[in-house]
């Protein structure tokens, strides 16, 4: 079944012949890098956009997954308060919790390895965050009706509002009185985000590289592959469902390898596809933009448990590898790209780093995954405001991520790196 969003995503996607491949790779085994490894690549990524050192930026990003199980503890403490946990970098690196009520909750800091992250609680948030997810989940489609397009929605985890993104052209009577009256529906402070943009799943392009035929015009298109899972007799790779069902697995060096197209699930808070192979598959990722490192996953953040502020990074085919800072963990997109309506389970991260041709990237920090990458939010002049994905929470029951070795290391042979982007 190629299916509804295939349908939508074909007008859009990239023929084989269109240039979305990065520079070939130098050599013919590529390296395989090991957590240290890892780290220190998108640590120098993060020094670029954040001008700090290297050394700073490999402390703030050790003391980001270190961090997981402390926020988890106090979302958890604090659920009858809690609006929202944001990661700021600037004008220094801390954690802060944002509070309904004005009962204050003293400062306290976290150790992260002798690294000490302060923990702020900011009070004054007007709702709590399970209130805000309520009304997005029961009042969607009446705040859609409510408008000329349907608009993308989502939880702001700093104020405790309801976030509703439309363009300027959707403004009828003035913006103040349309905030009025969505606040009247959803029944929760609203924030207004003007930014004429559309949301739409990624190209049919990019990744590590599968190719398929589009049934709806004969074309062939290029997606892209992410990590390996498993089910307990077979392992397989996984991509978005709103690509072709048939595809092969592209190896410049070796030729094409066929893909057994094992189920596809695109509806609602999904957009991933599953595709078995006759050869055994490594627990691994592509990492640079030239294909020429190999990096091991070792585990997997928890949608609940990634903030706004985490600093991840995709590889795709269009944009090779970058990184950014999560904005929203709660989003539904605009329009009806998720087979129909999309619910508010998807994990958006800034642009200005997405294209066509990344649709069913691996997100990722360090060797820890995130997600698949579903699409992107562009502004009329055709850039990027932000893409957002699946998390692998929402792998289908049964399957799940392969892992590597705490170390990195895995049994999987490196020539034919099959589960990578």
């Amino acid at each position: 079944m190629f299916g509804v969003m295939s349908l939508i995503v074909a007008a859009w996607g990239l023929p084989t012949n269109a240039q979305t491949q990065p520079p070939a790779p130098t050599s013919t085994l590529s390296k395989l890098e090991t957590p240290a490894d890892a780290l220190a690549q998108d640590a120098a990524e993060y020094a670029k956009q954040f001008s700090v050192t290297i050394a700073e930026a490999t402390r703030r990003l050790t003391a980001q997954e270190l961090s997981v199980p402390i926020t988890d503890e106090l979302a958890e403490k604090y659920r009858d308060r809690l609006a929202g946990i944001a990661i700021e970098h600037t004008p220094e690196y801390r954690i802060i919790v944002y509070l309904v009520g004005d009962q204050p909750v003293r400062e306290k800091p976290f150790d992260a390895g002798g690294f000490n992250v302060p923990i702020a609680f900011r009070t004054g948030a007007r709702v709590t965050r399970d209130r805000v997810i309520w009304a997005m989940t029961w009042h969607q489609r009446d705040i859609r009706a409510a408008l000329p397009r349907p608009p993308g929605i989502g939880l702001d985890p700093r104020t405790g509002e309801l976030v509703i993104i439309i363009g300027r052209s959707d403004l009828p009577g003035g913006g103040v009185d349309l905030k009025a009256k969505l606040e009247a529906i959803a029944e929760v402070p609203v924030q207004l985000r003007i930014l004429n943009q559309t949301d739409r799943n990624l190209d049919i392009a990019g990744g590590g590289r599968v190719e398929g035929v589009s049934p709806v015009d004969g074309k062939r298109y290029i997606c892209t592959s992410a990590f390996t899972v498993g089910n307990g007799t077979q392992t397989a790779i996984t991509t978005a469902a709103h690509c072709p069902d048939k595809m092969d697995y592209r190896d410049p060096m070796r030729g094409d390898l066929p893909l057994e197209f094992l189920g596809q699930w695109g509806w609602g808070y999904r957009d991933v596809q599953i595709h078995g192979s006759t050869e055994p598959l490594a627990p691994a990722i592509y990492s640079d933009t030239a294909k020429t490192r190999l990096r091991p996953i070792t585990g997997q953040r928890t949608r609940a448990g990634t903030r706004a502020g985490d600093f991840v990074c995709h590889r795709g085919e269009r944009t090779g590898y970058s990184c950014a800072v999560v904005e929203l963990t709660d989003f539904a997109p605009a329009g009806d790209i998720c087979g129909g309506v999309c619910l508010p389970t998807w994990v958006t991260v800034s642009g200005p780093t997405c294209k066509g041709g990344d649709s069913g990237s691996p997100v990722f920090s360090g060797t820890t995954a995130f997600g698949i990458l579903k699409g992107g939010s562009y502004r009329g002049d055709g850039s990027c405001a932000f893409y957002f994905y699946m998390s692998v929470d929402y792998l289908p029951v049964g399957w799940s991520l392969l892992r590597a070795a705490p170390d990195g290391t895995y049994p999987a042979p490196l020539s034919r790196p099959t589960s990578a982007p």
